[in-house]
C-alpha cells in the first residue's frame, strides 16, 4: 500500500515535534508524509477518515523485551511486533537479555534480521554493555554500533564496576549513543521481591528500598557527568530519583529518564494478595513516589514513557510470589491506560503524553521518527479518543498475558497503525 497515494481526511493532528494540534488532513504519499494541510484534494487518492479522531506520530518504546532468541515460548519479535502494532507503536527497541545475549555484532545482525522477516514495526537493536550481561568485560560495542545497535544497557541489572562503567561510557561518547542504565545497587536490592515498606512487612516479605535505585543513580551520574556519555535512566520509580534528575539536568548533566505506565498507576498495595502481576523490578513504590514521578512526567524531567514490556508465561507468573519472575507486559496497554489516568483528569495535556511516547523516545535513540513533518516516513497512529473498551488480556497479540490491568476500563484506543505508509492495525485487527 505504500506505493498508493492517500489522504487521512479530517482529523486532529497532533505532533508536538511541530507544534501543531488542530484538524488537518494529512497526505501520505511513497511512504512518507507529503503534506499537512487543510482540505487536500483527495481526487485519485484512498481516503481515510480520521473525522472525530486523533493522528499523532507513531509511538515509540525504548524499553521492550522481545525474548527471541531462547525465550520463545514468552515471545518472539514477530508476536512482540504485533503486540506494539496493536497499541500504536511504529518503532520499539529489542533489549540485549535474550538467550544467548546480544553482546556481539552477529547477534545484532540477527535482530535485524528477525524484525525484517516480522515486516510489521521498526525494531531497532540495544547491545549489551558487558559480555553476556555478566557485567566483569565489555562487549563488542563497536562492532554492535556499526550492525545498527541504538544504544547499550545490561538492564535487569546495573553495571556493578564503576570502572567498567567509565569505559563503556568513554565508548558511548566517542561512538554518540546513549547508555541505558538499570539503577539497581545489588547488595541492597538483595532478594527482595517487592518496595521495602508497610506492605512488605505485612506480607512478611523481604523489600527492596528505594536507595538501591538511588545509589546506583548517584553512582552514574557522577560518571555521566565526567565522561560526558549520554545516560538514560531506564524505569524511573521513586521520588528521590526523579529529584536527583531534575537537580542533574540543571547541572547540564546529559541524562534522560523514562517512566512505565505501571510506575504513573500503581502502589505497593496492587501486590496484596500476593499478586504475582504486580511483581516487578524496579517493584511499585509509595502514593507519594506515584506523584513524584507524575510531576517528573509532566514537567519534563522524565522525557519518555517506556513500557518495560516483560512477557512471561502464564505458568511461570502461576508460581508463588517469591518464585515467579519479575515483570508484566505494556506494548498493548500502555496508550489507553495513560489517556485514560492522566489525560482525563487533566495530569499532563494530551500533546505532553504524545511527545513523551513518540518525539522524545526518538530523539533518545537518534532516530528520525516521532514525527509527522513532511519528508519523513508516514509512521503514525489514528486514536479514538471517545472509545471506551474494557481491557482483556486474553486477546492481546502479545504471548504474554501478565498484566495487572485486566479488566480495567479505558478509553482511548489505537484504531489505526501506519508505518511507512502500510497500515499494519485497523480497528484492533493487525494486518
Amino acid at each position: 500500500m505504500n506505493g498508493l497515494e492517500m489522504v487521512i481526511r479530517g482529523g486532529t493532528v497532533v505532533d508536538p515535534s511541530q507544534n501543531i494540534d488542530g484538524i488537518f488532513d494529512v497526505l501520505v504519499a511513497e511512504g512518507k508524509i507529503a503534506r499537512i494541510a487543510q482540505n487536500i484534494e483527495a481526487e485519485g487518492r484512498q481516503i481515510i477518515d480520521a473525522a472525530g479522531k486523533v493522528v499523532v506520530p507513531g509511538f515509540i518504546d525504548l524499553h521492550t523485551h522481545l525474548r527471541q532468541p531462547g525465550g520463545e515460548a514468552k515471545e518472539t519479535v514477530l508476536t512482540g511486533s504485533r503486540a506494539a502494532a496493536a497499541g500504536g507503536y511504529t518503532g520499539i527497541t529489542a533489549l540485549p537479555n535474550t538467550r544467548p545475549v546480544i553482546d556481539n555484532a552477529q547477534m545484532v545482525a540477527r535482530q535485524n534480521e528477525l524484525a525484517a522477516k516480522a515486516n510489521l514495526v521498526r525494531v531497532w537493536p540495544v547491545g549489551a554493555v558487558t559480555k553476556g550481561s555478566e557485567g566483569s568485560e565489555l562487549a563488542e560495542i563497536g562492532g554492535m554500533v556499526k550492525q545498527g545497535a541504538r544504544a547499550i544497557t545490561d538492564d535487569g541489572r546495573g553495571v556493578p564496576d564503576a570502572r567498567l562503567l567509565r569505559n563503556a561510557m568513554l565508548y558511548c561518547r566517542e561512538l554518540d549513543i546513549p547508555l541505558f542504565e538499570h539503577c539497581e545497587e545489588e547488595a541492597l536490592a538483595g532478594n527482595g521481591q517487592l518496595h521495602e515498606g508497610v506492605v512488605s512487612a505485612r506480607l512478611g516479605l523481604q523489600g527492596m528500598p528505594a536507595a538501591a535505585e538511588t545509589v546506583m543513580l548517584a553512582r552514574d551520574l557522577v560518571l555521566a557527568k565526567e565522561t560526558g556519555c549520554r545516560i538514560h535512566i531506564m524505569h524511573v520509580s521513586c521520588a528521590e530519583t526523579v529529584e536527583m534528575i531534575r537537580k542533574a539536568k540543571k547541572e547540564g548533566i546529559p541524562v534522560t529518564a523514562e517512566v512505565t505506565p505501571h510506575h504513573l498507576l500503581l502502589t505497593d498495595e496492587a501486590v496484596e494478595g500476593y499478586n504475582t502481576n504486580a511483581k516487578m523490578k524496579p517493584p511499585l513504590r509509595t502514593a507519594e513516589d506515584v506523584a513524584a514521578v507524575r510531576m517528573g512526567l509532566a514537567d519534563g524531567t522524565i522525557d519518555a514513557v517506556g513500557t518495560d514490556h516483560a512477557p512471561h508465561t502464564e505458568s511461570e507468573k502461576g508460581n508463588d510470589f517469591i518464585s515467579a519472575p519479575f515483570g508484566i507486559v505494556g506494548l498493548e496497554t500502555a496508550f489507553p491506560l495513560l489517556y485514560t489516568h492522566l489525560v482525563r483528569p487533566g495530569v499532563i495535556s494530551l500533546s505532553q503524553l504524545v511527545e513523551r511516547m513518540s518525539w522524545r523516545p526518538a530523539a533518545i535513540l537518534g532516530v528520525p521518527h516521532g514525527t509527522l513533518k513532511p519528508g519523513g516516513a508516514a509512521d503514525l497512529a489514528i486514536i479514538d479518543t471517545q472509545q471506551e473498551q474494557i481491557i482483556e488480556k486474553e486477546r492481546f497479540y502479545s504471548k504474554g498475558k501478565n498484566t495487572p490491568f485486566d479488566r480495567w476500563p479505558v478509553t482511548g484506543i489505537p484504531v489505526l497503525t501506519m508505518v511507512a505508509g502500510t497500515v499494519v492495525m485497523r480497528d484492533g485487527k493487525v494486518e
